[in-house]
């Protein structure tokens, strides 16, 4: 079972950037496909992005051009490159890992991303 712990959330300004990472442990990331959820206030979780254990990656067309997933095995961990930030990207971030053979997901406890002037 893999525990996952995010980091890098904070306060920026329209037009800044952040990088969120998501540490993990107890598990090889190698093996899942992870991804980056947010969910804003009165607002359901949604995908932001994915990377598969193959380096396949999909993104919401919000983000895209703007926001870069990748892992690092060797750190075992997964990042989140946030560019161009715009307020409507504010929300919690969540890490998550699925394992495809089992079905099974894990989350983080999420980060919060706020962007304001």
């Amino acid at each position: 079972q893999v525990q996952l712990a995010e980091s890098g959330g904070g306060l920026v300004q329209p037009g800044g950037s952040l990088r969120l990472s998501c540490a993990a442990s107890g598990s090889s990331i190698s093996i899942y496909t992870m991804g980056w959820y947010r969910q804003a206030p009165g607002k359901q979780r949604e995908l932001v992005a994915a990377i598969t254990s193959g380096g396949n990656t999909n993104y919401a067309d919000s983000v895209k051009g703007r926001f870069t997933i990748s892992t690092d095995n060797a750190k075992n961990t997964a990042y989140l490159e946030m560019n161009n930030l715009k307020p409507e990207d504010t929300a919690v971030y969540y890490c998550n890992a699925y394992f495809r053979f089992r079905d099974k997901n894990y989350w983080g406890q999420g980060t919060q991303v706020t962007v304001s002037s």
